[in-house]
């Protein structure tokens, strides 16, 4: 009888809350599921910076609102400070509240991905494997949410007025890549990109490969704000 091959690399987690009884109820549903091994456990950001380093987990599974004294959103200055110091770990944020406010600075401080703390474990567990392969959770939703297009196409405006007399020397990016980054940012989904350029929803995913390559960064929030700062795009709000 032929036995099951195992997983040639195991998602190695490290979970970050400040209340134990969710960082078992994580661990346990992850014994459950094949490729994931839980290297640590941390209750604050000073704790899980400590862990990061020594570990170097794969994923970083960690609560907004920590129990440190940098403030209420002590996650995402967890988060902002992990991508800066190890670019490659991915850090996934999780709360209790569905504010937009929050999924908007998630994005800025690069995290791969935002849940709610009542998703369904199955989506969580396809979530952070799709992490660990570094996509972002984030790049196909954030700049759909209402309030959080409106406020990145704000930042947009004022990244336009300072680059506005600086014109490029030199765009690394295709006219097309640069005609579906316009896209982006004014918050279409690939699927609208696709139907607006007459292209299938794969190219578009492809040239969106290319884009985040090129740029060298995670997501389509990140591309879109270095293209505008670089003067590459302009986004008229009007176009939206």
């Amino acid at each position: 009888m032929t036995q099951p091959t195992a997983p040639t690399h195991l998602i190695r987690l490290l979970i970050v809350d400040d209340h134990p009884l969710f960082r078992h109820g994580v661990r346990w549903a992850l014994s459950n599921e094949p490729g994931f091994l839980v290297v640590g456990e941390a209750s604050s950001g000073e704790e899980a910076i400590r862990l990061a380093r020594e570990l170097r987990p794969d994923i970083v599974l960690c609560d907004i609102h920590l129990p440190d004294t940098s403030g209420p959103t002590a996650g995402l200055e967890l988060a902002r400070f992990l991508k800066l110091r190890f670019p490659e770990m991915q850090v996934v944020l999780m709360t209790a509240f569905d504010d937009e406010d929050l999924e908007f600075e998630a994005a800025k401080v690069g995290a791969a991905g935002f849940f709610l703390k009542d998703t369904p474990p199955a989506r969580l567990m396809e979530g952070l494997r799709r992490a660990a392969r570094g996509e972002s959770l984030l790049d196909a939703s954030v700049l759909q949410r209402p309030l959080v297009a409106s406020r990145v196409l704000a930042q947009m405006r004022e990244l336009q007025t300072e680059a506005h007399e600086i014109e490029p020397l030199f765009v690394p990016l295709s006219p097309r890549e640069v005609e579906i980054l316009e896209y982006i940012a004014r918050g279409n989904s690939n699927k609208q990109i696709a139907r607006a350029l007459r292209i299938s929803d794969q190219t578009v995913k492809n040239h969106i490969t290319s884009i985040l390559r090129k740029l060298a960064v995670n997501d389509r929030t990140q591309a879109v704000v270095l293209a505008l700062r670089q003067g590459w795009i302009r986004v008229d709000e009007r176009q939206r």
